[in-house]
């Protein structure tokens, strides 16, 4: 029998309160950092964030359809470091090609297609609903 987990066993886990806090915020840095340095795709992602926040600020929405403007392109930001994740996770595992490494890996950039897919979809419909909206003023 294998001996049981506890939270003690874990050099990680030291840290309470503010110096917790302190070092998570450090660490999510570093996770942007490394995004940024070493994933075309997140850079990609992030351009078009940069892009489209300033629209989605000065468009004539209303503030929830603003919020839901910018949570969308937030999202795929927010996904495509899970995927990363993943991935990064895969290959610490091995390099070698295995079906289940590249089922978690297709799993991911699928959760990323359709994070972008609702962002084009979100975009599209507020837009085309202000349209509309000024056509019939």
């Amino acid at each position: 029998m294998s001996e049981k987990y506890t939270i003690e066993q874990n050099p990680h886990k030291g840290n309470k309160g503010i110096t917790r806090a302190f070092r998570a915020a450090i660490n999510s840095w570093h996770g942007l950092e490394f995004a940024v340095r070493e994933e075309s795709a997140f850079r990609q992602e992030l351009t078009l964030t940069i892009l489209l926040i300033p629209v989605a600020l000065f468009l004539p929405v209303s503030t929830i359809e603003r919020a839901v403007l910018i949570g969308s392109v937030v999202l795929v930001l927010i996904v495509e470091l899970l995927n990363s994740s993943v991935e990064a996770a895969i290959d610490r595992i091995s390099f070698e090609q295995h079906d289940l490494s590249k089922r978690a890996k297709d799993f991911g950039s699928a959760a990323v297609m359709l994070a972008l897919l609702l962002c084009g979809f979100t975009w599209i419909s507020v837009v085309l609903n202000l349209f509309n909206a000024s056509k019939l003023k």
